[in-house]
Order: C-alpha cells, then structure tokens, then sequence
C-alpha cells in the first residue's frame, strides 16, 4: 500500500454501495441486486490522498485494487533519469491497480491531480467475483480492454498528429471524460499544468506554451490558476480530427 502519508484509510467507508453517486449518472452501467449485493461484500473500506500525493508507485505490489469515487489523478512511468510520460489520466469510476493485483507489480505510477476517494477491493475476492458473477467478470474483461483502446488513441495521437492537433485532442478527450464522469461542475475547467501537457504528448514546456496560445487565440480554450478552461469542446473536437467519446453505458466496480 501507499505510505500513510499520502493516503489514508477510514475505518469505516463513508459512501455505501446502495448510495454511490456514480449508480446515478447515465454514464455507468448500473449493478443488478445480486451484483450490487457482491460488490458492497468485495468492498473493504475507502481511501482518501491529497493532492500532488502518489497513490501506487511503480514496482509495488498490493493486495488491493480500486475504483475512483471522487477527484482525479494520472498514470506515468519514469526514465532513469527522471523524465516523465503520462499515460492517461484517471477520473471517478476508473479501477486502478488491477495490474499490481494480476501480474503481481505496478507497470506505472499514479499520482493524485486533486483530493482523492478510492474505494478499496480485495484482491484475494477476485477468484470468488470470477467464479460466481460472469457479468462482472466481464465488466473487468472489458474495463481493461477500454484502457487499451484509450492507449491506442494515445498513441495514435502523439505519433500522427501535429503538435496543434495532439494538444487540441487531448484537452478534447480529458474534458469529455470529465462531463461523463460528472466531475467539471458546468466549468469545463481541467486541474492540470502546462508541465502535465507536455509530458503527456512528449512535448518540450516551451513548445507547449506556444501551442496552447494558439489555441487561446483561436477562442478554444483559457489558461487559469487551476488549470485549463474549455470554451469550446466542438472546435477543439474538429481541429483534432477526432469522433469524440462513444456514449454508451459502460461498467464499473
């Protein structure tokens, strides 16, 4: 587990199963009884880290794996000497450490962007949810395979597309996880830093800062203190040449 000083762990989970806000968004796949009966036994408690903490640390192993309840947070890997690329960005309803607890260690780090609830699963239940619940070994199946997806798009993205474009497309694709996730409160406003961006599209800081005026003169996004504000999802959609998110139900433990 993480060290105390960045996370700590309630005694007694604040947030029921039967009362997760997350059932009443659109966005997720509600459980049947049944289900809802299994995950409120496979939960053990919840999580709580602040912001800048980190909440696995590549290379850990952990009895546990966990899905977001609230905040938002990042994976990355580090070179030996200290350069960062960032994965993808982690936000309510996303299950993470599900590699720790199946290959045996972390592949990457996460780190906390804001204050962060996670719900805390067994591990050692994993055998039992596969055993006796197909539909949510399912949903784990097809969780993981969505991360690959999502990477691919990454990929895809920093590879082939112009500086212009691989930024246009990424603040497009973290501001619409943010409305399905219902976490940007009607502000359309990300919590990350220019050093974030670049070291998610494997930019230099400068040359970030020089694409993101272009956009701000374009009228399609505001820099703030706290992060970046989205002032036009559709533009950015178009100039990134990307369909956007599928809206479709999908699953969460």
């Amino acid at each position: 587990m993480a060290g105390s000083t960045a996370v700590n762990q309630q005694s007694r989970w604040r947030t029921p199963c039967q009362q997760c806000p997350l059932r009443n968004l659109s966005t997720f796949r509600d459980f049947s009884a049944k289900e809802l009966d299994f995950v409120s036994q496979f939960k053990s408690g919840e999580l709580s880290s602040e912001r800048g903490a980190t909440i696995l640390v590549e290379g850990m192993h952990s009895a546990h794996l966990f899905t977001v309840l609230s905040g938002w947070a990042f994976r990355y890997k580090l070179l030996p000497d200290g350069r960062r690329q960032i994965m993808n960005y982690v936000l309510p309803g996303d299950l993470i450490g599900l590699q720790g607890s199946l290959l045996g260690e972390m592949d990457h780090s996460i780190e906390a962007l804001t204050p962060v609830t996670l719900c805390v699963f067994e591990r050692s239940k994993l055998e039992r949810l596969f055993e006796r619940h197909a539909s949510l070994a399912y949903d784990l199946t097809w969780i993981a395979a969505h991360e690959e997806r999502i990477l691919d798009e990454h990929l895809l993205s920093v590879g082939r597309r112009s500086a212009l474009e691989r930024t246009a497309y990424l603040l497009s694709f973290i501001h619409q996880r943010a409305r399905s996730a219902g976490v940007d409160g009607g502000r359309r406003v990300i919590p990350i830093t220019q050093q974030h961006v670049a070291d998610t599209l494997g930019l230099s800081l400068v040359h970030t800062n020089k694409t993101l005026r272009k956009l701000a003169d374009r009228k399609l996004m505001r820099w703030q203190d706290k992060g970046c504000e989205i002032l036009d999802g559709d533009g950015l959609l178009a100039l990134a040449g990307w369909e956007g998110l599928k809206k479709q139900p999908r699953p969460f433990i």
